[in-house]
């Protein structure tokens, strides 16, 4: 310390010898009058010029120090290689010399070409299959006394469904009795055969006439076992299923044609799903379609193409393709927005996890080893074989080294290299 301060003073004689010799007359003369004010002054103002003084000497010093202890020299600054190379392709390679992954997390797996189903989108919704479906309407002129079975109601074959009150029903009951009181009193007398022909007619057309009204063949039987009528028509449901939709309330009046329930099988569904017009010639009858809907994501449920529209719908430009879907496990609903994989043939392509994939916008990536310490991102085409897997169609020769766990970690690499 003592040496440097030795030098520090030699180096600064020259400075203040100069100072001295241009001004050290004035210099004197100046110092004498600052003495004399300085004496002037009050104890506590002396106290504050002295502190000025030490602070204005400690700044001089600093400025004095820094001139002479200033060395211009060049520091030499070394660009850092960037461990990223990209290539004209826009393909990607780093480099991480030293840096070894953890095979625990990093996970690569040799790329093999296999055989893998050719599919294309289907987006549509599902709805009740139409051929199990039916519809309750009056067939006459009547009011809704009771209704069995409200929306929602499950119901089998027979099950009552509404009753009507309605006079053609009770006017057909009566010409059934009739006819058939007829029959049987001309049953015991040969001669009148012809009558007892017409009167069997009349009878037949009189049942006929129930049975279009509503009425099943155990009202028939009843009527004809009892002898008397019913004052109101029980309107039975024709398949098992549940009451889709209700169109009448208790006491209401209806006419003949009225909807009175809307019946269906929740365990018979279709899709109905839209085929653009550029995958028209790729689509036929029978060809297995995967449906995937957003209530069960993991879940997959098999359908086959059984109607293709003859005709292209002029609003949306696409082609109306059906299948039927059996609903056993009653997971799935109506209007459902689903989403199908149709298959139209096979074809090669490397078959990687879906953890494999760098989805970046709409581009696709995977990470493939081309050294020991030299990773290459490359751009592929593809798509989701389901959810856990994807085909790569182009990108990845065959026994490419992929990285089919922690792509995205590694994927950080290359984008902070890029920055």
């Amino acid at each position: 310390m003592l040496s440097f301060l030795n030098k520090l003073a030699v180096r600064a004689k020259p400075v203040v010898d100069k100072v001295l010799h241009f001004g050290g007359h004035r210099l004197q003369v100046a110092l004498a009058s600052v003495g004399a004010l300085y004496w002037n002054l009050s104890p506590q103002n002396r106290y504050r010029m002295r502190l000025a003084a030490f602070a204005f000497a400690i700044l001089s010093m600093g400025i004095v120090l820094g001139r002479i202890t200033n060395v211009n020299r060049n520091v030499k600054i070394e660009a850092s290689d960037k461990a990223l190379k990209v290539e004209k392709s826009g393909v990607l390679e780093l480099k991480l010399p030293g840096v070894r992954l953890n095979p625990d997390i990093y996970i690569f797996q040799t790329a093999e070409k296999v055989q893998v189903p050719v599919d294309i989108k289907v987006p549509g919704r599902l709805a009740f299959n139409a051929e199990k479906s039916k519809v309750l309407a009056a067939r006459a002129p009547g009011r809704v006394e009771r209704i069995y079975a409200f929306d929602g109601a499950e119901v089998n074959v027979g099950s009552p469904v509404v009753e009507l009150y309605s006079p053609e029903f009770l006017s057909a009951q009566q010409e059934y009795l009739l006819s058939s009181k007829t029959a049987k009193v001309l049953e015991g007398n040969k001669t009148m055969s012809d009558l007892l022909g017409d009167a069997r007619i009349t009878q037949q057309a009189a049942a006929n006439r129930i049975r279009n009204l509503g009425a099943g063949e155990g009202d028939i039987k009843a009527l004809e076992t009892t002898g008397k009528t019913q004052a109101n028509l029980i309107m039975r449901s024709p398949i098992k299923g549940v009451v889709v939709k209700r169109n009448v309330e208790p006491g209401a009046a209806v006419s003949s044609g009225d909807v009175i329930a809307t019946l269906a099988d929740p365990k018979q569904l279709w899709f109905m799903g839209n085929v653009f017009e550029q995958d028209l010639r790729l689509i036929k009858q029978g060809q297995k379609m995967v449906l995937h809907v957003e209530a069960y994501p993991d879940k997959e449920f098999v359908a086959y193409a059984n109607y293709i529209a003859p005709t292209i719908d002029s609003q949306t430009r696409a082609l109306l393709i059906r299948a039927e879907i059996e609903n056993n496990d009653d997971l799935l609903r109506p209007d459902m927005y689903a989403s199908a994989r149709l298959t139209t043939g096979m074809a090669d392509a490397i078959v990687v996890p879906q953890t494999a994939v760098v989805r970046i916008r709409e581009m696709r990536y995977v990470i493939v080893k081309v050294g020991d310490e030299a990773y290459r991102r490359l751009p592929v085409r593809g798509y989701d074989l389901n959810s856990k897997t994807f085909a790569i169609t182009e990108g990845v020769e065959p026994g490419s080294r992929i990285l089919a766990e922690g792509a995205v970690l590694l994927n950080d690499r290359f984008a902070k290299q890029e920055d």
